[in-house]
């Protein structure tokens, strides 16, 4: 009886501070989507808009080159990509930075230091949802063009966790490692452009020669892009390409909370 209920305490108190720490993130992403829209007029309406902006610049400078080698319709690839790819990169970019950032909340509270770059994750997420009403008004403009709907766009539902965890183990590695080498945001900030010139997101793989295409299967973005193009233009990605999504998002979240579990502790003595 007594071990019984001693379990019961402890499954109790297990719950609290799981649901503690859900509040906790649930509050992180509030602030910092309030924070991120501060004195803006349009607010939260830039995440609809920033997409649809950029797609319009890509589309006119690039489509008379690169409009002809795709298939698909140029305004929707172009914006598809780039809303996978800014998920990505805005996850990691703003948690890059949330260990040194939230020094005094980690010296004076109990918060899971893994909450801070986690919630900056779910606050790209967030951003992403609104990303797609940008997509979905662009494709609604481009019925006329062939665009249609298909029913596999709900295999976000699937899409979304794979790249989600990839997101926050490549998050924890790079907030690890700011810590203690600070360098490292201006050399992401590179690397970043770099990944996305290696990512078509505005050129299809089909420009390129076949030992480039070799080494572009290495970028784990690309098999995100395509990934979410395919269920965008109606194609059941093959269990294959489900296998590649999520051993690259498992593996790399493994790698990441490892990196942190490892390093966490030290934190203190190099903020």
């Amino acid at each position: 009886m007594i071990n019984k209920s001693e379990r019961h305490k402890k499954t109790k108190a297990n719950a609290l501070k799981t649901k503690k720490v859900l509040v906790i993130l649930g509050s992180m992403v509030e602030r910092s989507i309030k924070t991120q829209y501060r004195r803006s007029v349009l607010g939260v309406f830039w995440t609809v808009l920033n997409p649809l902006l950029t797609m319009l610049v890509i589309a006119f400078v690039f489509s008379a080159i690169f409009k002809r080698n795709i298939a698909m319709d140029y305004p929707v690839y172009v914006l598809s990509g780039n809303i996978v790819f800014n998920l990505m990169r805005m996850a990691t970019s703003e948690s890059l930075t949330s260990i040194v950032d939230n020094y005094d909340l980690l010296t004076k509270t109990r918060v899971p230091q893994a909450a801070f770059p986690i919630s900056k994750n779910l606050s790209a997420a967030v951003n992403f949802g609104f990303s797609l009403i940008a997509l979905i008004i662009v494709m609604l403009f481009r019925i006329p063009y062939g665009v249609r709907f298909h029913w596999t766009m709900f295999m976000i539902v699937p899409f979304l966790p794979s790249i989600m965890l990839f997101s926050i183990g490549l998050s924890l590695i790079l907030c690890s490692i700011y810590v203690r080498f600070r360098d490292i945001k201006h050399i992401y900030s590179v690397f970043l452009t770099l990944w996305m010139y290696l990512t078509p997101l505005f050129y299809s793989v089909d420009l390129l020669p076949p030992d480039v295409v070799k080494f572009i299967n290495f970028n784990p973005m690309y098999h995100y892009v395509t990934y979410f193009r395919d269920i965008i233009t109606g194609t059941v990605p093959s269990a294959l390409t489900h296998l590649i999504i999520y051993g690259i998002g498992i593996f790399c979240f493994g790698v990441g909370w490892l990196v942190f579990s490892l390093s966490k502790k030290k934190f203190i003595l190099y903020i």
